[in-house]
């Protein structure tokens, strides 16, 4: 038995390689061992072999065939695909209640946040909800970088950057302005696509300016077999009447699942004016009803037929009977004909409220009298001390609609361009009113306020301090309000900060490291990290639930982490003896991580694994 502890990778996944990993298992043959750049073997795809497995199906060169392309697209691609060196650390002092809730707010760049989520996230995401830049001329994307490889990626994710500055105007007049936005938005499609669960759905909101690219993206990253609705919003109640062509009153939100065939939707409840359409004027003991035709617009019987009451009825001319002789004869017996107040007019079925479907299926166009306008939006934020600091906030109520749709009890909702925080808001706002707790993670790039706003004249630097703002003041104004019972009132959430990783550079680049430097970095971590920092990132690399309580206590003078109890023991401390580590083997934990130069002396670090196999055989143990 080796007697080096396993380390974490401690960086996010190499989704390339993941990729390589599936092609071997359907062609085992199709992957070989090769010489990476750095001389050493590695997995790489033959494609030659590939192409004789694949045979006819392959389409080559110049040869015609239905596809998305623009330049930058390939970059795009192998960026998304690309690992990165960084982690998340925590941040209490700007989180609610830190501690217990489930809700996370990452503050960062989203293509990264993305890949750092994927290992802890991936297929557990049941709806995503973006409002990415609509590329208007006026708005700004973020600024990838892909002209890079695979390693100089790696490498230089794990610098940080002091600027900061992560979006760069994209102007009309940029000659790449549709293939910049593109490459901006497909390889965040790509990352996002992982994350959902089987039965997800990914609400996309965009305008006209747009959605022709944006549905062509989609359909490639999700399958146009996946479409379940371009959905048109009514934004705007007013028409403006100052407008050259036509005045703009509606967005398009595309609607995508991640299998189609493999999920419904959620009816809608009915309102108050399609329940008005029930009644029971003849006290039938099924409760209200409503008349609806005997004739459909299909099918093949036109025969007419005889009631016992001597009533002979003909479906109207170029219309089909909706019931056989068997049914009309049943609902005859069962007093679900109705021939009208006075018993003469043509007979129409009763369809029973308590018998029909608990909602109606939705449709293709909101209204804002049903789910908001920009208007409404506008209102909400100023309702909250904070109006005018945001600009064209969502309304609550069309997330709300989604998540009615999309979401169940207890479901995950990402929103990775969250702007306002509507999404943060509303998920809040729906769980109080229908109880069902729902989890919401949010991601904002800590964009700079220009000076000459609004927002930064009453105190906020960033679009994410204004956008946590805005869910701490919603959050308490809905524990205000009547609330549903069996609401857990978790409007908290757990800030975590992307950054430079907690591991020094020597940590990824050995091969850039002199003898002098590893006598001078005995300690693989960087100064000024706290042991919650390696905590969080001991939690990504291992796909652990970032929202898992978190204790801590001493033992034997060593300070411990517990993640929701036994699910993960971590101690960052120096000096660990075999003392310590028998203690926590007894414990049983699933996982257990230590520093790697942590240890008292040699002779422990050599035992640990040992100990465990003895004491705790099922638990995982690592090192950083």
């Amino acid at each position: 038995m080796s007697d080096d502890i396993e380390k974490l990778k401690m960086h996010s996944p190499d989704l390339t390689q993941d990729n390589i990993a599936k092609i071997r298992a359907l062609f085992p043959g199709c992957v070989t061992e090769a010489a990476g750049e750095d001389g050493a073997p590695t997995l790489k795809v033959d494609f030659d072999q590939l192409r004789q497995e694949l045979s006819d199906s392959i389409v080559e060169g110049p040869q015609e065939r239905y596809h998305l392309n623009w330049p930058g697209k390939r970059e795009a691609l192998i960026t998304a695909n690309a690992p990165i060196a960084k982690t998340l650390r925590p941040c209490r002092e700007e989180s609610v209640d830190f501690d217990t809730t489930q809700n996370l707010f990452v503050e960062g760049d989203n293509l990264e946040a993305l890949k750092l989520l994927q290992e802890t996230y991936l297929g557990k995401v049941k709806m995503i909800y973006i409002d990415p830049p609509y590329n208007t001329g006026n708005d700004f994307v973020y600024d990838d970088d892909f002209s890079e490889s695979t390693a100089e990626f790696l490498e230089r994710s794990n610098q940080t950057d002091e600027a900061g500055n992560r979006l760069v105007a994209n102007t009309t007049s940029n000659g790449r302005f549709h293939s910049d936005w593109l490459s901006m938005i497909y390889p965040r499609l790509k990352l996002a696509r992982s994350l959902l669960c089987a039965d997800g759905v990914i609400f996309i909101n965009i305008d006209d300016g747009e959605v022709g690219n944006l549905r062509k993206a989609a359909d490639e990253v999700f399958g146009e077999e996946n479409l379940i609705a371009n959905i048109i919003w009514q934004k705007k109640y007013t028409r403006a009447n100052d407008a050259r062509w036509f005045s703009d009153n509606h967005d398009h939100i595309l609607c995508y699942a991640r299998d189609k065939q493999g999920m419904s939707l959620n009816l809608l409840p009915r309102n108050e004016e399609q329940l008005a359409a029930y009644s029971n004027p003849d006290n039938h003991p099924k409760g209200p009803w409503k008349a609806t035709p005997l004739h459909a617009k299909s099918g093949t019987n036109t025969n007419s037929f005889t009631f016992e009451s001597g009533v002979t009825w003909t479906p109207p001319t170029g219309t089909f009977r909706r019931f056989n002789d068997e049914s009309m004869k049943r609902m005859e017996q069962e007093d679900a004909i109705w021939f009208g107040s006075n018993g003469s007019q043509m007979p129409s079925r009763k369809s029973f409220l308590s018998e029909v479907k608990a909602g109606v299926s939705p449709v293709t166009i909101w209204p804002y009298d049903e789910v908001g306008h920009n208007h409404e939006a506008n209102n909400e934020v100023k309702a909250l001390g904070l109006g005018g600091l945001f600009n064209n906030p969502k309304p609550t109520r069309l997330l709300a609609r989604a998540m009615v749709l999309a979401t169940g009890s207890d479901d995950i909702i990402l929103d990775f361009f969250a702007g306002s925080s509507t999404t943060g808001h509303a998920v809040f706002q729906q769980n109080a009113d229908d109880g069902l707790n729902r989890k919401v993670v949010l991601v904002q790039l800590p964009e700079p306020v220009e000076e000459s706003k609004p927002a930064y004249k009453a105190g906020y630097s960033t679009i994410s301090d204004l956008s946590k703002e805005r869910i701490r003041r919603a959050g308490a104004k809905i524990l205000e309000g009547d609330t549903h019972p069996d609401w857990n009132k978790d409007v908290g959430f757990r800030v975590l900060k992307i950054d430079s990783s907690n591991m020094t550079d020597v940590y990824y680049t050995p091969d850039a490291t002199t003898q002098a430097d590893l006598l001078t970095r005995v300690d693989n971590i960087k100064e000024g990290r706290t042991p919650e920092d390696l905590l969080f990132q001991v939690l990504l690399d291992w796909g652990v639930d970032l929202t898992l309580p978190i204790t801590r206590e001493t033992l034997h003078g060593k300070t411990v982490f517990f993640v929701a109890g036994t699910a993960l023991a971590a101690c960052f401390d120096d000096g660990v003896d075999e003392v310590l580590v028998k203690d926590l083997a007894a414990r049983a934990p699933m996982r257990v991580v230590f520093k790697d130069t942590g240890f008292k002396d040699d002779a422990t670090k050599i035992n640990v694994k040992q100990i465990f196999q003895s004491l705790s055989p099922d638990t995982d143990v690592k090192a950083i």
